[in-house]
């Protein structure tokens, strides 16, 4: 892989401790002008000033930009940008409710289509690494999975595969109707040949797998139990939804006599090895066993609030030592459907629920950096631009009119105008340049997408 050097632009290299950049402490060392060397899938230099000479390498000019690290999304479902749109005005479980029939109708080509579409979409805002929950496996579908691992490997991002399940249908007092959910042992066999099949736990792995039981709403405590066991079987993380909304909260109060957090810890699923999506409704007894456990959190306030969901406590959790990363949560619940908005929505929403300053600009670039690469078992690779790190790197317009004026240029990707992405590498390959993707044709992601919801609409209406 040919050597390249990106010279004269900002750089904040998030590069404190995996337990500072946990606590929300600053990003670490900036540059206000500055460069980075990548050759061979790695940073092989990164400080002040111009970069040495480093023959036959590609020279890129930074300047009026800020190089990052990659953003590193942490919660994600792909298969529902086919549904963006709908049921627009409903809370979670009625919104789940209205959608379940439609994503009934998915397949391998369909969720190919919205899986390449939302993968271009991180990639344009900076992301060069994303978890996707795919929970949902209708009867007689293909390998889902497999799918979206083909998305990513054509897009050219990390891809965290979390093998999903739901076993607890309405029939059973669960949420999903019967026809969503799959057999508890078929999906335990799944499960583990999606670990044999994909995972790579190498250094520098562009796809690996995570067991990921959807919520304890669509799951049984068996299933739970047996998950957790198969994950640490295999050395694979563990993720799930947790402490989303109230009715979760009330649900687990019936149904278990305790707490979604109390429920999590008596199954054996909180530890190092797992991360949570949204956990909006904690109390102070909920962070402490997370900051205790070291259970990570993927914060999705964009979803959170399109679904009145709520804000989660997400200072409190950075204070208990939780690492926290960014997530966007689906097409279908964050129309957005890119990482770099989180920053944003993350830091205004911690201050409109506290105060102002509860949430800097730099401690919201970490959550998308390091606290990401933290709920992804990762920030030994990613999350921080340092020598030995993998090669993923984000160069951020931020000298034009759009920025002008605003001297600290992590606030200006923060809380400014969406910035243009001038550059993006994953493992020091480019996937954007000059604000275009360079992995795939935008115009025939777009037309595929737009096909692969019509049908789906097609098949739930000819179902219905």
């Amino acid at each position: 892989m040919d050597s390249l050097v990106i010279e004269g632009c900002a750089v904040a290299t998030v590069d404190g401790t995996a337990d500072g950049a946990a606590a929300g402490a600053a990003a670490g060392t900036e540059y206000e002008s500055g460069h980075l060397i990548l050759d061979g899938g790695q940073i092989v230099a990164v400080g002040p000033g111009p970069a040495p000479t480093v023959e036959d390498a590609r020279v890129v000019d930074g300047t009026g930009c800020l190089a990052t690290p990659g953003l590193v999304g942490s919660h994600h479902h792909l298969f529902q940008g086919l549904t963006r749109g709908l049921a627009q005005d409903s809370t979670l479980m009625r919104w789940l409710a209205a959608l379940y029939p439609l994503w009934a109708q998915l397949d391998a080509d369909l969720h190919g289509a919205a899986a390449r579409a939302g993968l271009a979409t991180l990639a344009l805002s900076g992301c060069s690494a994303t978890a996707d929950h795919q929970y949902l496996f209708p009867r007689g579908s293909a390998d889902l999975l497999a799918a979206g691992i083909g998305a990513a490997n054509q897009i050219g991002l990390r891809l965290h595969a979390c093998r999903g399940s739901m076993d607890l249908g309405a029939s059973a007092g669960g949420l999903p109707p019967d026809s969503v959910v799959e057999d508890h042992d078929a999906i335990l066999a799944a499960t583990e040949r999606a670990i044999e099949q994909f995972h790579d736990p190498g250094p520098g792995a562009m796809v690996r797998v995570a067991v990921a039981p959807c919520a304890p709403f669509t799951v049984t405590q068996a299933l739970m139990r047996e998950s957790a066991e198969l994950a640490r079987h295999h050395g694979v993380r563990l993720h799930t939804h947790l402490a989303e909304t109230d009715d979760e909260h009330e649900f687990c109060l019936a149904r278990f006599g305790c707490t979604p957090a109390e429920y999590m810890e008596s199954l054996g699923w909180l530890g190092e090895d797992v991360w949570m999506a949204h956990c909006v409704h904690l109390d102070r007894s909920a962070i402490t066993r997370l900051g205790r456990a070291g259970t990570a959190v993927a914060h999705c306030p964009t979803s959170n609030a399109r679904l009145g969901s709520g804000v989660a406590p997400v200072p409190e959790l950075l204070a208990a030592g939780v690492p926290v990363g960014l997530g966007v949560d689906g097409g279908a619940a964050n129309e957005n459907g890119g990482l770099a908005a989180e920053m944003r929505q993350s830091l205004r929403a911690a201050r409109a629920r506290l105060r102002a300053g509860a949430l800097s600009a730099r401690q919201a670039l970490a959550l998308a950096t390091m606290g990401g690469a933290r709920c992804l078992g990762r920030q030994n690779e990613l999350g921080s631009l340092e020598v030995g790190k993998q090669a993923d790197v984000a160069l951020w317009r931020l000298g034009d009119l759009a920025h002008a004026a605003m001297a600290d240029p992590v606030w200006a990707l923060v809380c400014g105008p969406p910035a243009r992405l001038e550059l993006l590498t994953v493992a020091g390959r480019p996937v954007v340049e000059a604000g275009e993707l360079r992995t795939a044709d935008p115009d025939s992601l777009n037309r595929d997408v737009r096909a692969a919801a019509r049908e789906l609409l097609r098949r739930h209406r000819a179902a219905s």
